[in-house]
């Protein structure tokens, strides 16, 4: 299969009351290479200009701190990547016979390693919204998961969200709506509470349908591991599994230590900061 190629610009701009300290900002922006996405380039730059340090996070996702010498009244920070992703459009999930039935037990290693991914928030509420999608006592594991995946948007519709944070998993339900970001957070929250261990992305989304391209914007959804095949992707706020169309820049047990761009700066409260951001995707070729 041809891979397919994205040109991406991704522009967050901070603009101040007045110049203002600038604290050090965390900046995860550059994707991993793996099986089916290859990064062909990637710049990364700050206005004003700052000492990158790059590191590994705990998810072994890469990740910049922006340090900035000057104080500044406006800080744009831009990335430009091109990534080349060999997601197919109907993947086949290779997952191991012993897991192909709901319940199953991960083998010891696996829980060991999946350790906080697998600990479910206490919620009962989530809990019993979960465990209605179980069918039976012997239950297909995948469909188990398309069920749950396709049951988020029965529960609670989208809604463009400005405000920063997640809701949690019972605010989504009790709300009935949420952004892209809440939505996956109940997925994950739902198949912790069955057992699976499940962790949140954020990327980008491609959607060939989209006419205006200035309306591209950052997008989040969730993995769930499974023996055998792995990570599998779905996104619940389009009712789709699989990776294609997407590119993830960093996964981690919440959406909230996968923020593209976190920082802070010494001002008062009167100096907080009118906030831009700016996607565009083009395929290329």
């Amino acid at each position: 299969m041809a891979p397919s190629t994205f040109e991406i610009v991704h522009q967050t701009t901070y603009r101040f009351a007045r110049p203002v300290t600038l604290h050090p900002h965390r900046l995860m922006l550059r994707p991993r290479d793996s099986h089916d996405l290859r990064v062909l380039h990637f710049q990364l730059t700050c206005a004003p200009a700052a000492d990158l340090v790059w590191s590994q996070d705990v998810s072994g996702n890469l990740c910049a701190v922006a340090s900035f010498p000057e104080a500044a009244q406006t800080l744009i920070i831009e990335s430009r990547l091109t990534v080349a992703s060999q997601a197919p459009a109907w993947p086949v999930f290779p997952i191991s016979p012993a897991a192909q039935t709901y319940p199953f037990a991960y083998g010891e290693d696996e829980a060991t390693d999946l350790g906080a991914l697998r600990w479910p928030a206490p919620d009962p509420e989530v809990a019993r919204w979960a465990h209605g999608f179980v069918a039976g006592p012997q239950t297909d594991t995948l469909s188990l998961l398309k069920d749950l995946n396709a049951g988020v948007l029965g529960a609670a519709a989208y809604r463009v969200r400005d405000e920063e944070g997640v809701q949690s998993a019972g605010e989504t339900l009790r709300l009935a709506s949420g952004s892209c970001r809440d939505l996956a957070a109940l997925f994950i929250e739902a198949a912790r509470q069955l057992g699976f261990g499940a962790r949140a992305v954020s990327g980008y989304l491609f959607d060939p349908d989209q006419i205006d391209r200035q309306a591209d914007t950052t997008h989040a959804w969730a993995e769930v591991y499974l023996p055998g095949a792995g990570w599998i992707t779905f996104d619940p706020t389009h009712n789709k599994i699989g990776a294609a169309g997407l590119i993830p820049l960093a996964v981690g047990r919440a959406n909230g230590q996968i923020m593209p761009v976190v920082g802070s700066f010494a001002g008062s409260a009167q100096d907080a900061p009118a906030m831009e951001i700016s996607v565009r995707i083009t395929p290329v070729g």
